[in-house]
């Protein structure tokens, strides 16, 4: 089978890193360009020394030209980058973003959770919000894929099958989530350099952060029923890995051994999903490094509750794996290929 080739815009931040050194594996993958702005001209080995091994092409600035010799392009830049590209597409490019700009489904809602107005509204209806494991085949008949964000996906996975088989209430779910500081970018040591980053544990974002839209968004696919939630980020003093726990309440007849079964059986076929459990005590050293899952359905001292817990590589299933996931699905790769 003929390599795809591939153009990576954003090559050196933390994701466009982590991006490289999966796609590199990847025997259906041929990366054609590595673009860039302030680093046009240096090596990709300037920003990672592990892949000074590799043959990688120099970092280029992005011109639309190059869209003729690439069938791929992920963009993991900062937002708004990825819809100017997305209007340069030509029919046979797939452009796969890692950032937000292909996540929420019009362009009012990006510009209030975003402060800026959409560049390319008119790609918007043409391009689809990808969870791999619960939009599955549908990405194949779309050439603009969003990727969820990291702290979307650890709280999505387990609350959609819940939420469609109407096992727990949507009027007040708790969404508490932890994330290794590599989740805010190579910034994040200009952004908060008086939070003592290696030593302290912060909360940021708190009752606003822009991840709020697309929770809200995805989940109200799957209720007809006000949803209202609170979610609250922190920064944790470790690179990578994200920790959601979620607190939950049982509508009537459910409980944990319903709802630990319905997960179950959604993802018993889902290659990196792992229901563990009950009452598993779950770590996100399980799964750096690794694009998986896991989920943990814990009791509490109420019956009509629940905790949930779930852990994911921010970089991974929350970056550049699920990315490598969905163009998998969408070029009738098996899923699972670069990702193991």
């Amino acid at each position: 089978m003929p390599k795809l080739n591939v153009l990576v815009a954003g090559s050196t931040g933390y994701i466009g890193i982590q991006l490289i050194k999966l796609l590199i594996k990847h025997k259906n993958v041929y990366i054609k360009y590595l673009c860039g702005n302030s680093s046009v001209g240096k090596n990709i080995v300037t920003f990672e020394k592990s892949l000074n091994l590799k043959k990688l092409p120099k970092i280029v600035k992005y011109n639309k030209s190059f869209l003729k010799n690439v069938d791929l392009i992920f963009t993991a830049l900062p937002n708004g980058e990825a819809q100017t590209i997305s209007n340069d597409l030509l029919k046979h490019n797939v452009l796969i973003d890692l950032a937000a700009d292909f996540r929420l489904n019009n362009a009012s809602s990006y510009l209030k959770w975003y402060k800026q107005k959409h560049k390319s509204i008119s790609n918007i209806r043409k391009s689809i919000y990808s969870l791999p494991e619960i939009t599955g085949n549908k990405i194949k008949k779309f050439n603009i894929i969003g990727c969820p964000g990291c702290y979307p996906t650890s709280v999505l996975l387990p609350l959609i099958p819940l939420i469609k088989n109407n096992l727990i209430k949507v009027d007040n779910i708790i969404l508490d989530s932890k994330s290794g500081y590599s989740g805010a970018g190579r910034s994040v040591h200009k952004k908060y350099k008086n939070k003592n980053l290696y030593e302290s544990l912060s909360a940021y974002g708190v009752g606003f952060h822009r991840h709020n839209s697309e929770i809200e968004q995805e989940l109200n696919n799957y209720t007809k029923k006000k949803l209202t939630f609170t979610f609250t980020p922190h920064l944790t003093p470790m690179f990578r890995g994200i920790l959601s726990t979620i607190y939950v309440d049982l509508k009537k007849g459910a409980n944990i051994k319903k709802l630990r079964k319905t997960l179950n059986d959604h993802y018993i076929k889902k290659s990196f999903i792992k229901v563990l459990k009950i009452n598993s005590l779950i770590s996100t050293n399980d799964v750096i490094n690794t694009n998986n899952c896991h989920i943990s359905i814990c009791e509490t001292k109420y019956k009509n509750k629940a905790i949930i817990l779930s852990s994911i590589d921010n970089l991974i299933k929350g970056g550049a794996g699920q990315a490598i996931q969905n163009m998998n699905i969408r070029f009738d790769f098996k899923e699972t290929k670069g990702l193991k």
